[in-house]
Formats: C-alpha cells, structure tokens, sequence
C-alpha cells in the first residue's frame, strides 16, 4: 500500500514529482492547493480548515493508494498519521525560483497561462522568504514536520536525486 506526503516550498517540484510517483504507482493524487483555497473572492482566501479537512477525509475515504502534495503544514498534519512515506523536497531558493518561472500552465489554479504568468513576479518574491517566514508554508514548519515523523522519509536537496 502507498501512502505517500510530498511537501516542500513553491516551485520544489511537489506536483511533478507526486504526478510521476501517483503513476508508476497507479495512484490517486491528491493537490493540497485544491482543498485549501475557497473559490469565488477577489483575492485569495484560505478555506476554514474544518472545510478541507472535510475534503481531505473524503479523499482518504475513497482511495487506499495516494500521494498528497502541497506546502501547508496545518494540512499535512492532517495526513501524516495516514501515510506510509513522506518526501521532504528541499532543493534551494534558487531552485525553486528557476522551476516556478520554467513550471508548464497549471490549469486546476489558473484560467490561462497568461493570468498564471501574472501571478510570478509574486510567486517569486514568496518563494525567496521560505528560510525566514515563520507561517505553516515556511522551511521551520516542513522541517518540524519531518524532523517529528517516525516511518520512512527521504529529504531531497536537489532535484538530482528524483528528477530522473
């Protein structure tokens, strides 16, 4: 059985990495940015996060073998207890910045590539604070994360080592 959690900055290659693994493995795959976001205001806003742990423990209801990616630790938290795995991806600022500015249109969070390409310049600037914020997207929350759980992790820090 895989149960696999994929966490890491913006633009460390979450959701490429948890496609080809939810693949090979004949997994379901589970985006984190489509359960914590609540559509339909002029900026954006989280989800009360009873709604996405509603979600979540739909997802977990209906399919035995998954992988789960995204970058908010409160969430993630929520699956831990249920994985098998987890991946910790933690390539570097730089990294991160040339992955986000080279990431092919993601049409599950944008209309157009154009609106995902306005959206960059602050993607970036989100990116580069990843060493110094201290919220549930920030290094010190993935790294607790990691540091606290007890069956197998692997920490990446280049794209080296699961990009082939």
């Amino acid at each position: 059985m895989a149960r696999i959690v994929i966490f890491g900055n913006s633009g460390s290659g979450k959701s490429t990495l948890a496609r080809a693994l939810a693949e090979r493995s004949s997994c379901s795959h589970l985006d984190l940015d489509t359960v914590a976001w609540d559509e339909g205001h002029e900026s954006p806003t989280r989800k009360p996060l009873i709604d996405s742990e509603t979600e979540i423990g739909l997802f977990l209801a209906d399919y035995p073998n998954w992988v789960i990616e995204g970058c908010y630790s409160d969430l993630l938290a929520l699956v831990l207890p249920h994985s098998t795995e987890i991946i910790f991806l933690n390539p570097g600022i730089e990294t991160c910045i040339a992955n986000s500015k080279n990431r092919p249109w993601e049409s599950h969070k944008y209309d157009s590539p154009e609106a995902q390409n306005t959206n960059l310049e602050m993607l970036i600037a989100w990116i580069e604070l990843y060493e110094e914020r201290a919220d549930e997207f920030s290094l010190q929350a993935h790294r607790r994360l990691f540091d606290a759980y007890q069956g197998r992790k692997r920490e990446y820090t280049s794209n080296e080592g699961w990009a082939s």
